[in-house]
């Protein structure tokens, strides 16, 4: 699940990272008050948005009165904004972050994520900060610091202090940025976070009060692990419905694992990893899959059913074809939902199906009763017949 910069901003607040401040908001005079509320004599205007690239997109901008924070958003308002993450098709902008300036020294990137070969969390951290961290790791792969940390002790200080010295803070710097680091850990941990990144982190210029100069966070991107949120009623909460794709907010209400993908074939199958030998498939024999649809072991047949009408309520979708290896997943469950479905939604497109498993005689003598009701449906014998008699029912 993942949240917007406001919301990431919020949480680093509270677990104690310094964060200059900021006002949500939707509309163009909202925004001019915003820029006097925060009595800053510059501030930046930020589409708050699930999609990277916002500045390339237009999404960011310094304003310097009330009069252009008005101006600014009521443009960045009035249009969707296009990204290299969004498409060109570009997503609504609903709401802004009106942010206080911040005098910029230095910039760096600070991030956790999952060290899935070491099966641990890794602090990431680099002095070139600002910039895409996928870029600098492409370009300057030394540029990238990797610290590996024990899940049950969290990140030691003496490992952070080791990371700042890496970076090249200085002074009171250090000390600064040990403590950023170990909250930004501690959050990561605490939250069941998949991803959570600061950047930039910056550090300010010298002033009387600050003779190093101050350490803040002023972006900040986290997302969560889908399957703790049950543990974070309170994150759960901060879901934006309207950044989702609705198709994927309805399979989760069945318990499905849904994911849209451009293609003109939709995949109904059972295992994670057989949706991906299917759609391993269907590339082989020169198509391309419309969805990733993973009904799992338990699904009711009522699922199953929902799980078509959601494939079918793609207009890119061309054909089907159902791969169910059954285990705990009865085929004959399958069987009869596609006779449902056939009943309430119908099968105007090529509907291949391949059974195997638990069940299967029963579920292949449904089949056969209900072919003569739906002609577009046929059996492939194995997946590999099944791929290419829908490939090539659309070629036809």
């Amino acid at each position: 699940m993942k949240i917007h910069e406001y919301q990431a901003r919020d949480l680093l607040a509270k677990f104690g990272l310094p964060v200059p401040p900021g006002i949500v908001v939707s509309s163009g005079d909202e925004a001019a008050n915003a820029f006097t509320q925060l009595n800053s004599p510059v501030a930046v205007v930020k589409a708050q948005v699930h999609a990277g690239g916002r500045g390339k997109g237009g999404g960011v901008k310094l304003v310097k009165s009330t009069d252009e924070a008005r101006s600014v958003a009521n443009t960045i308002l009035s249009k969707p904004l296009v990204t290299p993450q969004t498409g060109p098709e570009g997503v609504p902008v609903r709401k802004l972050l009106v942010a206080a300036g911040v005098d910029i020294a230095k910039e760096y990137y600070l991030g956790m994520a999952v060290d899935r070969a070491r099966n641990c969390p890794v602090l990431i951290a680099s002095s070139e900060g600002g910039v895409e961290i996928e870029q600098v790791a492409h370009d300057t792969p030394d540029a990238i610091i990797r610290e590996p940390i024990d899940p049950a002790m969290g990140l030691q200080p003496f490992q952070a202090r080791k990371v700042a010295y890496q970076l090249g803070f200085k002074g009171k710097q250090i000390s600064q940025a040990v403590k950023a680091m170990v909250k930004l850990a501690n959050l990561f941990i605490q939250t069941d976070a998949s991803l959570a990144e600061i950047n930039p982190l910056v550090v300010t210029p010298p002033d009387a009060d600050n003779p190093d100069g101050q350490i803040l966070a002023i972006d900040a991107k986290i997302s969560f692990d889908d399957n703790a949120l049950f543990r974070h009623d309170d994150i759960k909460q901060l879901a934006d419905p309207h950044e989702e794709d609705p198709a994927e907010i309805q399979a989760n209400k069945f318990g499905l694992s849904y994911v849209k993908l451009d293609g003109n074939i939709g995949c109904l199958v059972n295992g994670a990893g057989l949706a991906m030998a299917t759609m391993d498939l269907i590339k082989l024999h020169g198509a391309e899959p419309a969805n990733f649809l993973d009904v799992g072991g338990s699904a009711t047949e009522e699922a199953v059913t929902e799980a078509f009408r959601i494939i079918l309520s793609d207009p890119k979708v061309k054909g089907i074809l159902v791969n169910i290896f059954g285990g705990i997943m009865k085929c004959d469950i399958i069987a009869r939902a596609i006779v449902s479905a056939a009943k309430q939604i119908g099968f105007k497109v090529p509907l291949v199906v391949r059974l195997e498993g638990t069940n299967v005689q029963p579920a292949r003598q449904i089949i056969k009763d209900a072919q003569a009701d739906i002609p577009t449906l046929s059996v492939g014998t194995d997946l590999t017949d099944a791929a290419k008699k829908i490939t090539a029912a659309l070629a036809a």
